[in-house]
């Protein structure tokens, strides 16, 4: 976990129960879901294998152990882990760094809530050599914190990064809203007991107990955080 600048309470300046705000990146913020899915396919045909669409659904949103290992047993590739990582954390740095496109809304949002001083952190499943790079377009003044895949024991699905950032922040997780664009993410959110805003990127998402489904961030703005909080009382 990394902290960008310093922590700003755990409660929004009107005294509203929303206490912080908890973002994915890759298919949330920044349009690269499907960088990585590129990637992979490119590095897997320079094996000597072609990767079947409907894979994309079983890797997207996962940690990079979980995605390539799948990938690797799925396709009898004769590559380790740590080889396959560095190609495609390469690939995909490669990408972004021709061009890193923000979801509609993303700049709009994380001004907003800058703005209103609300607590925000960055929290994704990608590594922390991604993240930063990531975040010299996002702005790293936006966050309070970022936590990083490889920065945990055990990250999404799990709650433990989203526990971790709403820890960091002092905030409590029943309070947190997290913006997500995955199954993967969103199980990890819920598990941490966080109310959930989804943003299907890739595979639909219905929608569920304590999780609400739009389909762009630009239907999120801070009203629409804090009614969500407001409906749980």
């Amino acid at each position: 976990m990394t902290t960008t600048v310093p922590a700003l309470g755990t409660r929004t300046a009107d005294g509203s129960a929303l206490q912080a705000v908890l973002l994915d990146m890759d298919g949330t913020l920044v349009d690269t879901e499907g960088f990585w899915w590129d990637v992979e396919v490119e590095v897997f045909a320079s094996l000597g294998h072609t990767l079947d669409e409907s894979w994309r659904h079983v890797v997207v949103g996962g940690p990079m152990s979980r995605s390539a290992g799948f990938l690797i047993e799925a396709t009898g590739a004769d590559i380790t882990l740590a080889e396959l990582t560095v190609l495609l954390n390469q690939g995909f740095e490669d990408r972004i760094d021709r061009a890193l496109p923000l979801m509609p809304g993303a700049a709009r949002l994380l001004a907003e809530l800058a703005a209103h001083e609300v607590p925000t952190a960055l929290v994704s499943a990608s590594h922390r050599r991604i993240i930063d790079r990531v975040l010299a377009t996002l702005g790293p003044q936006h966050f309070a914190l970022t936590v990083a895949g490889d920065e945990v024991p055990r990250t999404k699905p799990h709650p433990d990064p989203y526990l971790l950032a709403a820890a960091g922040l002092g905030a409590d997780p029943a309070r947190c809203a997290v913006i997500e664009d995955t199954a993967t993410g969103v199980a990890a959110a819920e598990a941490a007991g966080c109310r959930v805003v989804v943003v299907p990127s890739v595979a639909p998402i219905a929608p569920a107990a304590r999780r609400t489904v739009v389909t762009s961030l630009e239907e999120v703005d801070l009203p629409f955080l804090r009614g969500l909080m407001t409906e749980m009382r």
